[in-house]
């Protein structure tokens, strides 16, 4: 047997889910986009997505709660100048689809816009890109083996220390599969598996007669099968959850001020991602309510800092062969040697902005606008071992792990909660610290960078990021680093 051309087998795959059992056609389609191009519009797109998701989770030795769900439907949009006409029906059919293509028909064409003809229009396919097996997770175990994996995370968890308490474990698989056409013509399709295990422990300690209890995280994923979580992965994780509930168990409060921070690296990327990947987003920039908005080509950050999102890695969570316009995902360099280079953009955006969309046009589902949203963001490595930039600490934090923060996309000010840190001083680690808080300015911290690690590390596939109501899976990443000056709170 001769394998299809995975393009090729994306688009079938796709036509068997979401137009064959409802007697759609790619002529159905055409008919709709032309039924929107009847006024003037600069473009116009029609999105299906099928979507099955199921969720396991374990808490207090037995397996609690259990989901399964199936979602389907279309997004139809017509866009003119800055103008979005949108609508979406859980309902696939023919008589839904060209319902909606007359709701958003009725779009006011701005004194900028160009009439699409699509008529006569060639079609394109999107082109060639295999970075995930299209592979259904939820079939790749069985029940049994499911209940059997999360009951190896409970056990691995308590063998490791007898003040492991308790232990929560949760396992989540996602099969998603999209069609989107194009007023240009362009088809296009993707299956995307994703998968993530997670384990969370809480440790317990007597100290001076009171009960201290921490917590602590460990987890990962991406877009593969279940089969990937295999024992070492597992006792990685495992590893990662209750060795930072011990450490906490030890932590001493924080005295707050102003001090050099090291940032250990991967998921520390986090504060990266939110701080900075969000304030170089085409929509924030062409509404000028960026930071970084008119500063193409200037310096933004110190030199050695070099920050990229690639939505084009094999198989990691942030990852897409084609963002949800139907546009190839790249690798975008946003600041190169500490000049701003570019943004991120989604199509409307690119356009509005003279320029082309990045591949950055991401929604949560079919009920929803794409927008421009970061995929694998991260800030590459440089010439530094972590022992050099530790042992160069004076007095200062060593951040390892990171909790939740806020950040405010217009000022680039942000605060951000260490789930995991230490104290340094005269370059040793001295001992855990509890309640440290990073107060700062995004593109104020990216100039007071200083030591870049040789250590860059992209976290092990646990991002969700939130913006405007929408929520979708990302990457972060970056090397050990370190930063000068910044405010830090502490709980004394």
């Amino acid at each position: 047997m001769i394998p299809r051309e995975p393009t090729l087998e994306r688009l079938a795959t796709a036509r068997a889910l979401l137009l064959e059992p409802f007697g759609l056609t790619e002529t159905t389609l055409a008919k709709a986009l032309q039924t929107i191009a009847t006024h003037r519009i600069d473009d116009a797109d029609l999105y299906f997505q099928f979507t099955r998701s199921e969720g396991w989770g374990l808490e207090e030795g037995i397996v609690k709660s259990g989901s399964f769900g199936i979602d389907q439907g279309v997004g139809v949009r017509a866009v003119a100048g800055e103008k979005t006409a949108f609508a979406y029906s859980d309902d696939i059919s023919e008589a839904a689809l060209m319902d909606a293509a007359q709701t958003v028909r009725t779009i006011a064409a701005a004194g900028q816009s160009r009439s699409v003809r699509i008529a006569g229009r060639k079609r394109a396919i999107a082109g060639s890109r295999n970075l995930y097996a299209p592979t259904d997770p939820i079939a790749t175990l069985d029940s049994a083996q499911k209940v059997a994996l999360l009951e190896k995370v409970e056990r691995l968890a308590r063998a490791k220390d007898p003040r492991i308490k308790q232990v929560m474990a949760g396992l989540a698989s996602e099969y998603d599969v999209v069609l989107v056409a194009r007023a240009d013509g362009t088809l296009a399709a993707d299956v995307r598996p994703l998968v993530r295990l997670s384990v969370t422990v809480i440790a317990e300690q007597m100290v001076d007669g009171t009960m201290r209890r921490e917590s602590g995280n460990g987890g990962g994923g991406g877009r593969f099968g279940l089969g990937y979580f295999q024992d070492g992965v597992i006792e990685g994780y495992v590893h990662d959850a209750v060795n930072a509930a011990l450490t906490n168990l030890e932590s001493r409060p924080l005295k707050a001020g102003l001090m050099s921070v090291v940032l250990g690296p991967g998921w520390p990327g986090v504060l990266l991602h939110e701080a900075i990947g969000h304030g170089l987003e085409g929509d924030f920039n062409r509404k000028g309510s960026s930071a970084f908005s008119g500063r193409i080509g200037q310096r933004v950050a110190a030199k050695g800092v070099t920050v990229l999102d690639d939505g084009t890695i094999a198989d990691r969570r942030g990852s897409l062969n084609i963002d949800d316009e139907g546009n190839l995902t790249q690798r975008n360099v946003l600041i190169e040697d500490g000049i701003l280079k570019g943004y991120l953009h989604d199509s409307l955006n690119g356009r509005l902005m003279g320029g082309t969309s990045t591949g950055n046009g991401r929604r949560e589902s079919y009920a929803a606008l794409p927008m421009p949203r970061m995929t694998n963001t991260f800030m590459l490595g440089g010439d530094r071992t972590k022992e050099e930039i530790i042992a160069g600490l004076k007095r200062g934090l060593y951040a390892t792990n990171f909790g939740g923060g806020q950040v405010d996309i217009t000022s680039g000010k942000f605060v951000f909660s260490a789930s995991e840190a230490f104290w340094v001083e005269n370059g040793r680690i001295q001992y855990p610290v509890k309640g440290a808080t990073l107060i700062g300015n995004g593109p104020d911290a990216l100039t007071r960078v200083s030591m870049i690690g040789n250590d860059m590390r992209l976290d092990t596939g646990v991002g969700v990021c939130g913006k405007d109501g929408q929520s979708v899976p990302v990457g972060v990443g970056q090397p050990t680093l370190r930063i000068d000056g910044m405010t830090v709170g502490g709980a004394a």
